[in-house]
């Protein structure tokens, strides 16, 4: 019976968003068009919170009284180094706790996957007097740093996958300080291994402990303001995943379910003039989409600054 009630229980459960693609929108991060200066190191801590009541159970929008709001907090370390004026690295680490505040299922907690990357610059362009044009390239992966189980969708912290990615972006910066940013990235998957010996998804019963991950790609177009002290972006953000089953109808998520979405999300940051701080929040909501929470998202942060 236990079982039973919680198969019910989870079946109406979407599984958490990929927290990669989840992280604030900033300058200077691994999504942007953005270089560092060189030889400068940039080390920040970024917290988040992200709670959804309402979900997809594949494109199907519906509630669930059982788990009420699922809230999942993350607090994220991150560095970043300008290794010269066309090579930057970063690098990031989140603590992740999630909390439902109705029903049974308990919440997880503990460290996620440690994601770096390397971003260089391909171009500078002038097109206009006004205008200056800058595209970049990234590679970068991200690894589990611990055990956690990807199995308990949505408790669970992370899908537990390795992954390796590639993204281009542009730039474009006005005289006036108004910017638009244009970015795109795909994102290979390692199987994942479960601690059961068969599981069933998207129609198919498969002998194995482990899983095919689908690969993942997304895009993000960007406006705003970028003066000496304020950089405010409003962007929308697609992510669209390459195969994977939706959640079954009276049956847990899986950790290849399909998570696609659209969001559209805003942050402001602002460089102190007298310290080396930058100040930073945001806020997101998602609009549409398939697998996912109906989520809204809240982030702050402080970076500091290091010169040689």
């Amino acid at each position: 019976m236990a079982l039973s009630l919680l198969g019910r229980v989870c079946a109406r459960i979407a599984p958490l968003l990929l927290l990669t693609a989840a992280l604030p929108l900033s300058a200077q991060s691994l999504d942007d068009g953005l270089m560092l200066r060189a030889r400068q190191l940039r080390v920040g801590v970024d917290h988040a919170s992200e709670s959804w009541r309402e979900y997809w159970e594949g494109t199907r929008r519906r509630d669930n009284d059982n788990i009420g709001t699922l809230t999942t907090q993350s607090t994220v370390l991150s560095a970043g180094y300008g290794v010269s004026r066309r090579l930057s690295a970063f690098a990031s680490v989140p603590y992740v706790q999630t909390n439902a505040n109705a029903g049974v299922l308990s919440g997880m907690r503990g460290v996620q996957d440690f994601t770096f990357g390397l971003k260089a610059r391909l171009f500078e362009v002038t097109p206009t007097v006004r205008t200056r044009l800058r595209a970049t390239a990234l590679v970068g992966g991200g690894v589990p740093t611990t055990n956690y189980t990807p199995d308990f969708l949505p408790m669970s912290i992370g899908l537990g996958a390795k992954h390796a990615r590639v993204r281009a972006a542009m730039h474009l910066q006005d005289h006036s300080n108004f910017f638009a940013d244009v970015s795109a990235g795909y994102q290979w998957r390692s199987h994942v291994t479960l601690d059961r010996p068969a599981y069933y998804t998207n129609g198919v019963l498969v002998h194995s402990n482990e899983v095919a991950m689908p690969d993942v790609r997304d895009a993000m177009l960007a406006v705003g303001f970028q003066n000496a002290r304020w950089c405010i972006p409003l962007a929308l953000v697609q992510q669209r995943t390459l195969g994977g089953g939706d959640i079954r109808r009276q049956d847990m998520p899986f950790v290849s379910n399909r998570m696609d979405f659209t969001r559209v999300q805003a942050h402001v940051m602002y460089t102190m003039p007298s310290l080396p701080v930058i100040l930073n929040g945001g806020a997101m909501t998602t609009l549409e989409g398939r697998n996912v929470g109906k989520s809204t998202m809240y982030t702050f942060g402080v970076t500091y600054l290091l010169k040689r």
